[in-house]
């Protein structure tokens, strides 16, 4: 598998937001958002063996490990065999993931945190696939203005997903704005704020 970082972190979002982690930065991305903070996991990455992630994993002695890009789904025949060992070690996996994948192949290892692309990012992902989220997953809508909020209010309403539902603002954009909509509008969503930007951490 193509690699491009492994590191740890407070999880800044997500379905254990400031909770310890390790990070794997799988590389490769098939979508190019407009406000893309990790562009340097375009590139190729280091070609790595699963066992070689396990042992980088174990080094930091941390039980919660994020799989993240880029898009790790673009290397799902690679990934699997890498969640199998983690999962059979007992490390709790969340995999970040752009919402163009379908991801019942993994569930059986990991949380999913699926981000559904809205207008400002430039890019669209397939609101069929919430259908296949539960209660211990989670979607997630960047927006960056009140139009992203009613295209994710919309996608809501019109896709039902039994995983809750986080709108994160872009960074730098009007945090009031958006708290204001959820307390007018009533989504069925909360506000998670991007806290490793915050912290300025990684």
């Amino acid at each position: 598998m193509k690699i491009t970082e492994i590191f740890a972190s407070i999880s800044g979002e997500g379905t254990r937001q400031g909770a310890p982690a390790v990070f794997v930065r799988f590389a490769g991305c098939n979508l190019r958002c407009a406000w893309c903070d990790t562009e340097y996991s375009f590139a190729a990455g280091t070609a790595m063996e699963a066992s070689a992630v396990r042992d980088e994993v174990a080094r930091h002695a941390i039980p919660f490990v994020v799989i993240t890009g880029g898009e790790p789904l673009l290397q799902k025949d690679e990934l699997i065999p890498l969640l199998r060992v983690l999962h059979a070690e007992g490390y709790d996996i969340e995999i970040e993931t752009n919402g163009t994948f379908p991801v019942g192949a993994v569930q059986e290892y990991a949380a999913i945190c699926m981000d559904i692309k809205c207008p400002s990012s430039g890019e669209s992902s397939d609101p069929a696939l919430l259908a296949s989220l539960r209660p211990q997953d989670m979607v997630k809508f960047v927006v960056a203005d009140r139009g992203d909020c009613l295209f994710a209010e919309e996608v809501l309403a019109s896709w039902p997903t039994r995983a809750p539902a986080v709108f994160s603002p872009v960074w730098g954009a009007d945090y009031g704005e958006i708290a204001a909509f959820l307390m007018e509008r009533r989504p069925p969503a909360r506000l998670q704020v991007q806290l490793h930007r915050i912290l300025g951490v990684k």
